[in-house]
């Protein structure tokens, strides 16, 4: 179905919701999802609504411009997507393919709407599972005497396949902060849930030692800060004194799967807003 799809956030008042509707009704539009929240803390009202436009009176970009006078009214920022558009996507990994190849399989049945057009590593041993999927797998050794140059290569690429999403699918690198503002809120990672208390290498074993009841796993959007940017999904799997270490790597790995494919799924699907370092998930 074409459709339109409006992410909205602005102060809360009165009249919002009947503005919008009013707008796609009187337009030829049908509401096909209309979704609202409101941080009364804050006093900010976010929306994401989503209508049929086949018979909308308005197309592409007159859409928008329509839209204006409403917007300035109520001061709200906004962007319009469309249900046909597919975001192009690279997939960054090292050398853990558990997430990888996880979201891989879900873009190939359909279940996550995007065209992953690259994969771009650290390490050479993922290709295989790049050739499987026909992507094109880039090799980009990353060490701290060469940094700069690598992200530069990185970048060049995905200015070149008009990448609009980043997900780090365990992907063991830093990224720069220049890096980050060139694709801000718009770099997935995911990590597992031991931070801070395990942080460092074999987090699993400590955990492990100390006889933790729960696992599990972040997927956020990638700030300067490491693993401090805007949480889009949580979940945990619990774990006993009967799992062994490697009951616990295992489980660990599938909540990481589940985590970050909602993420992105959510993220793809645009029903993520982002404010104050948090996000309105409209699920």
């Amino acid at each position: 179905m074409d459709s339109a799809i409006l992410l909205i956030s602005c102060p809360d008042r009165k009249g919002i919701v009947k503005e919008i509707a009013s707008f796609i009704a009187d337009n030829g539009g049908n509401i096909l999802h209309f979704d609202q929240h409101i941080d009364s803390q804050k006093g900010i009202f976010f929306a994401r609504v989503e209508w049929d436009i086949t018979d909308f009176r308005f197309r592409g970009g007159d859409i928008e411009e329509a839209f204006k006078p409403i917007a300035e009214r109520f001061s709200m920022n906004y962007s319009l997507h469309f249900g046909g558009e597919l975001q192009r996507v690279a997939v960054f990994v090292s050398r853990q393919e558990h997430c990888f190849y996880d979201l891989m399989q879900r873009f190939r049945s359909g279940e996550l709407k995007g065209d992953v057009k690259l994969v771009v590593s650290n390490h050479p041993d993922l290709k295989p599972i790049a050739d499987f999927f026909g992507v094109p797998y880039y090799y980009i050794p990353k060490t701290k005497e060469n940094k700069r140059e690598a992200e530069e290569k990185e970048l060049a690429l995905l200015e070149e396949y008009g990448i609009d999403t980043i997900i780090l699918a365990r992907y063991m690198q830093i990224l720069s902060r220049e890096f980050v503002d060139r694709f801000r809120n718009r770099i997935i990672n995911i990590h597992h849930s031991f931070l801070p208390a395990f942080p460092g290498a074999k987090p699993y074993h400590r955990a492990y030692e100390r006889g933790v009841k729960i696992i599990g796993a972040t997927s956020h959007y990638v700030t300067e800060i490491l693993d401090e940017g805007p949480i889009i999904e949580q979940d945990i799997i619990r774990v006993s004194h009967r799992d062994s270490l490697e009951d616990f790597i295992r489980k660990g790995k599938d909540i990481e799967r589940i985590v970050l494919a909602r993420a992105v799924k959510w993220h793809l699907e645009r029903k993520v807003l982002v404010y104050d370092n948090k996000t309105v998930v409209f699920d």
